[in-house]
């Protein structure tokens, strides 16, 4: 398994993830315009030609948003969200990035669980972020030391 930017030409496959795993799922015009943008990276983990996964951090100035990260349902409990973030966060690191934060569903406890292997923190809750269930956002941090994102 190898990850790499993601290009346009990896969007069909990731759309395909992106629809299984997300409601209201992103859009192909969505991912398009993010890629387009030089304040944005994203990564795919890809094996033998197939895209297995994906991430997404904008940038501003020191600080990251993580926009998205999926993995497809028939390869997860892998490893392969954690090597998308580890991959991700040291990438950050080399932009100098100090700080990095998502949302991420009150409810997706795997998610959440990932999150804090990487050092994730809880730092505030957003009120009906989601919609299709309307939910609950927990916000997340993660914080540079001494020049690099503390890792699991």
């Amino acid at each position: 398994m190898t990850v790499r930017e993601m290009t346009i030409d990896d969007l069909e496959q990731v759309m395909r993830i992106e629809e299984l795993l997300f409601r209201p799922p992103w859009t192909r015009e969505g991912f398009f315009s993010f890629l387009m943008q030089n304040n944005t990276l994203f990564l795919v983990a890809e094996e033998k030609g197939k895209i297995l996964g994906y991430c997404g951090l904008q940038m501003a100035a020191d600080e990251g948003d993580i926009l998205n990260i999926g993995v497809a349902p028939e390869r997860q409990n892998e490893g392969i969200g954690g090597f998308l973030m580890d991959s991700l966060l040291l990438l950050a690191d080399q932009f100098g990035i100090g700080q990095i934060y998502l949302e991420v569903r009150k409810s997706n406890t795997k998610a959440i669980r990932l999150y804090t292997r990487k050092k994730f923190e809880q730092i505030g809750l957003r009120k009906d972020y989601y919609t299709e269930p309307v939910e609950d956002a927990i916000l997340m941090a993660h914080y540079r030391e001494g020049g690099a994102f503390r890792q699991s």
